[in-house]
């Protein structure tokens, strides 16, 4: 049982905040990653900030402090550019027939979801191992997952190497 209900508009509607929402976002996303091996501060250029505000955010701050993950997470150096940026944000659209498509696959054709998930498990398997320079344990910390050894079992199912 709720308490108390808050309604907010959602995040597409509030362009004005977004851009301190996005600065405390990231500046948690800093803090949290400060003891890890090789940690570069990130902050974001004028065009990545430029598509954040632009961004429909429908999936509102959720999506929004995940993209920000992503993005600090395979942007080497300390600037996330807006081309990193948009390799971070998830490609989710409507189609022509207002279907959801999501990288670019229609599903009215046929997808293979096994395999899409599973290019997606691999990509974020690979990019974890590389941040933590292999150490499964910290990999594995960044994925969510529970133990190194939960680690070493999805990698063997998606065919990841470290």
């Amino acid at each position: 049982m709720a308490v108390a209900v808050i309604q907010l508009p959602p995040l597409r509607d509030r362009a004005n905040d977004l851009g301190l929402l996005v600065d405390s976002l990231l500046s948690g996303i800093n803090a949290e990653s400060r003891s890890e091996p090789g940690f570069v501060e990130k902050k974001l250029s004028a065009g990545a900030r430029n598509l954040l505000i632009r961004h429909e955010w429908p999936g509102n701050v959720r999506e929004l402090l995940n993209t920000l993950r992503r993005a600090a997470v395979w942007t080497p150096g300390g600037m996330i550019s807006e081309d990193d940026l948009q390799d971070a944000l998830l490609p989710v659209h409507n189609g022509a027939a207002g279907t959801l498509q999501l990288s670019g696959h229609s599903i009215e054709e046929g997808v293979d979801l096994s395999g899409i998930l599973g290019d997606i498990a691999a990509r974020y398997l690979r990019d974890a191992l590389t941040i933590s320079q292999d150490n499964k344990t910290k990999a594995a910390k960044l994925l969510g997952l529970s133990n190194y050894q939960t680690l070493s079992n999805w990698m063997k199912k998606y065919g990841v190497r470290s």
